[in-house]
């Protein structure tokens, strides 16, 4: 028992050093203050269309 404990401590050790770089840079990158700049750049990408290419006829 004691030596599973041991084995589940030193995984959970090493997915934390492993990945907690990773999350902590993406959770600062995409903090809430940047959420509408993001969806503004999103938002310009899909509406961003010429008028000849759509095939609706007025």
């Amino acid at each position: 028992m004691l030596l599973l404990i041991f084995f589940i401590l030193l995984t959970q050790t090493f997915s934390y050093w492993i990945f907690e770089p990773l999350t902590a840079f993406l959770t600062h990158l995409l903090e809430i203050r940047l959420l509408p700049t993001f969806l503004l750049f999103i938002f310009i990408f899909l509406f961003w269309t010429k008028k000849e290419e759509s095939n609706i006829e007025l």
